[in-house]
């Protein structure tokens, strides 16, 4: 069989909405790059004073070479009607900050007076990343009440839940005082984006399983057992997560592109195998077939991701009908030829969830591209203005063939705009003509102001610079400065209309949280969903021995 020639997905397929919308964790996803990363490393438990209701301070740390990473934790008391996941919350069951280093007492006073105030508190440039988290009071209790009366919980609770505790926010980069990623970007084992934000949202897990077995053990001394490390290997961390994300992929182009072309590289070069090995095989099938199972455990309330799901399962039982009667490693670029097939028989849920899976077997594929996933973004923000405005032009119908194509005199295509809420301090996405305020307008309509800058290139002179264009159109530099980003970077742009009556906005968030790593998307409606991070992971004292598919192995 002659090659097959294989090329790099087209933007203009990958990049629309339904279809990113479609993507889960691959072994490309940031949370599980950080356990790969930092099994080698040391864990312990530095400190752990809880009083016998679980508030009080407890700090974790991995240490290599003398390097030391710690998480310090802060628990307290709130009353039932001060916890809320929202932004404008005041008051967390538990707040973190991760330390650079071992902290000090002084240290630890400075960030107690700090850390569990969050947003009007201050940290200085030793902390990395800071977040706070409230308890699932229904999983929470039951754990610590069953431990304490000497008996194991109830898993089934548990699978519903899938969480002790559930995170509202991770900061980092700068904010509140936080160290500013060029002190530490360099710094080989967090290269990967989002590692340091990866390793707190661990170490909370497990401060979760330390402090329910605590306050079981000071509530019954003699009766109490520990929580079963099965049940708690497949408890995560939930999230909470709202429009906020979304403009954060239009807002950075060029990490969205990173993030995009390494899963399409890696996808290229996987089709790219001429002999597939037995044993690559064998695990592609193994973590398949495990993974499948824990699909009727993804609960919803919601129609849409139930319609999805739904969908899913048909696919891939037709899929593995595929699979089992036409699939063998005696055919040359055999996972050339599973994609080719997928792409022409299954809808974009199944077609990217086999593409995650196909990822497993080839450590040496997706390794080096861990560390291409980040992006020294101001780099490219400069508009080359002695291009002419024919380059322009040529760049837009190159690289937005779809938008430039959309009629935005149609009230449909712009019946949404974003803008940030005055009293939630979060981004929202409202009716342009039901509701007011589109004055408060934010500057996430890409494809509308990509539209009017072609409009506007097509009537001016093709041989005026861009400086000499832009003299006169102030107003869509922003969409100048993205299309030449686009020219080189080709994933940067989402190819789809987020203002139009078509637009689902967690598609937006869904494919974030697939590069994070979460798990059991549950939508609360279009606009929230909440998720899961870390279940089925090892738990610390298991990393060293820890297999990189566990991801699989979360069945409950």
């Amino acid at each position: 069989m002659n090659k097959p020639n294989i090329k790099l997905r087209d933007p203009s397929i990958v990049m629309k909405l339904s279809r990113l919308g479609s993507f889960h964790q691959s072994k490309l996803s940031f949370l599980r790059s950080f356990i790969r990363e930092f099994k080698k490393w040391n864990y312990k438990r530095n400190l752990f004073d809880l009083d016998k209701n679980g508030y009080g301070t407890a700090v974790y740390s991995f240490e290599k070479n003398g390097r030391n990473y710690s998480l310090i934790c802060f628990a307290q008391h709130i009353e039932p009607y001060e916890r809320s996941d929202r932004v404008i919350a005041t008051k967390w069951d538990a707040a973190f900050v991760l330390h650079d280093g071992l902290p000090t007492e002084e240290d630890i006073d400075r960030l107690r007076d700090n850390v569990p105030k969050q947003e009007i508190g201050r940290v200085s440039c030793k902390e990395l990343t800071l977040s706070r988290a409230n308890k699932s009071i229904r999983a929470f209790e039951h754990v610590v009440d069953s431990l304490s009366q000497g008996n194991q919980p109830n898993k089934d609770l548990l699978s519903k839940v899938g969480y002790l505790y559930r995170t509202t926010a991770v900061y980092g980069s700068g904010k509140f005082g936080l160290a500013d990623r060029f002190r530490i970007k360099d710094r080989k084992e967090i290269y990967g984006p989002f590692r340091l934000e990866m390793m707190l949202v661990y170490l909370v897990r497990q401060f979760t399983f330390d402090q329910v077995n605590h306050i079981a053990k000071s509530k019954n001394p003699d009766k109490a057992i520990t929580l079963d490390e099965d049940i708690a290997r497949n408890l995560g961390i939930g999230n909470s997560t709202g429009l906020g994300m979304a403009p954060f992929l239009v807002n950075h182009p060029t990490l969205l592109h990173n993030w995009i072309y390494c899963r399409e590289k890696a996808l290229k070069d996987i089709r790219s195998i001429k002999d597939v090995k037995i044993d690559d095989f064998n695990l592609f099938k193994e973590c398949f077939n495990k993974s499948k199972l824990s699909i009727d455990t993804w609960i919803t309330d919601s129609q849409y991701q139930i319609n999805k799901i739904k969908a899913l399962k048909s696919d891939l039982s037709k899929f593995t009908q595929y699979l089992e009667n036409e699939c063998s490693i005696k055919i040359n670029y055999l996972w050339n030829k599973i994609y080719v097939w997928n792409a022409d028989n299954l809808g974009e849920e199944c077609i990217e969830y086999i593409v995650s899976m196909m990822m497993e077997p080839y450590d040496k594929i997706i390794d080096p591209l861990i560390n291409e996933m980040s992006s020294e973004e101001e780099k490219y923000f400069n508009i080359p203005t002695d291009r002419k405005v024919s380059d322009l032009k040529v760049i837009l119908e190159n690289n937005y063939k779809s938008i430039i194509k959309i009629d935005f005199k149609e009230k449909s295509n712009t019946a949404n705009f974003w803008f940030i809420s005055k009293n939630k301090e979060e981004p929202r996405v409202a009716n342009r003509y039901e509701e007011h305020g589109s004055e408060l307008e934010q500057p996430l309509a890409i494809a509308r102001d990509t539209k009017l800058l072609y409009e506007r290139l097509v009537k001016a002179k093709p041989t005026d610079t861009v400086a000499e264009f832009l003299f006169s159109n102030e107003d869509v530099r922003h969409v100048v400065r993205r299309a030449f980003i686009v020219e080189k970077f080709p994933y940067s742009e989402i190819q789809d209309n987020t203002i139009g009556t078509s637009l689902v906005p967690i598609d937006m968030l869904r494919l974030k949280l697939s590069f994070f790593g979460a798990v059991k998307f549950d939508p609360r409606s279009d606009k929230w969903l909440r998720i899961n991070m870390y279940q089925g992971a090892p738990l610390p004292h298991e990393m060293k021995f820890s297999s990189d598919t566990w991801v699989y192995n979360s069945l409950h």
